[in-house]
């Protein structure tokens, strides 16, 4: 199969590759870039673990092809915050309690900030409404709230 040339804006960065036309931007960012905090679950858009945002929406990864992606922004948890500044939301998971086995939360994270980038003053309810998309089997969601809430009131004043 005949692989096309990509150019994709990730995290800031230019990446020039070649991918099949049938390969998911998921797979593209974990094997050939080597960012694998976009986690690979379900591969069918159920989960939200492969949340990525794209022009800041938030996408599922595992169902948009990389070659649908040509020309627009993408961004993963990696470009979100480092170790040394962290996003506030990723602060506020922290600091929450947020994070037990960590493997949905840069979904979680991704798909929150595309949330609050257009809903700055949510209430519990539409947090709630707006991460449904995004399943977790170890926190129980309260804190994924409250951290969410909290992240909310730290990023309005920057608005």
């Amino acid at each position: 199969m005949r692989k096309l040339p990509l150019s994709l804006t990730i995290n800031g960065e230019t990446h020039e590759l070649l991918a099949e036309p049938h390969h998911p931007l998921l797979e593209v960012l974990r094997t050939q870039l080597g960012l694998i905090g976009t986690k690979e679950n379900c591969l069918e858009g159920e989960c939200g673990v492969c949340t990525v945002l794209l022009d800041g929406m938030a996408v599922n990864s595992c169902l948009l092809l990389a070659a649908q992606c040509q020309g627009r922004r993408i961004v993963t948890i990696e470009g979100l915050g480092g170790p040394e500044t962290l996003h506030p939301l990723q602060e506020t998971f922290v600091e929450h309690g947020a994070v037990q086995c960590g493997y949905c939360i840069p979904g979680m994270i991704l798909a929150a900030k595309a949330y609050l980038d257009q809903n700055p003053e949510p209430t519990e309810g539409e947090i709630r409404e707006a991460l449904s998309g995004n399943l977790c089997r170890c926190t129980g969601y309260q804190k994924i709230l409250d951290a969410v809430l909290a992240a909310a009131g730290v990023l309005a004043p920057m608005r």
